[in-house]
């Protein structure tokens, strides 16, 4: 889908899900180092990089 074929509507609900996706990595991040244990911290590492793979491919809709 090129960007001249994103319609209003659909541009703001891209940017609103990269936004969401945005704030869920920072948060897991930060859970992420204030976690102590092992498998905890493991869990919120690995929703982190979710959130950025979701967010990066979203963003290839704004290309």
């Amino acid at each position: 889908m090129a960007m001249s074929n994103i319609s209003e509507l659909d541009l703001q609900n891209l940017r609103h899900l990269i936004g969401g996706y945005d704030t869920t990595h920072c948060k897991m991040q930060e859970y992420a180092k204030a976690s102590t244990d092992s498998q905890v911290k493991q869990f919120f590492e690995k929703g982190a990089k979710s959130a950025m793979d979701n967010k990066q491919q979203l963003m290839k809709f704004l290309q």
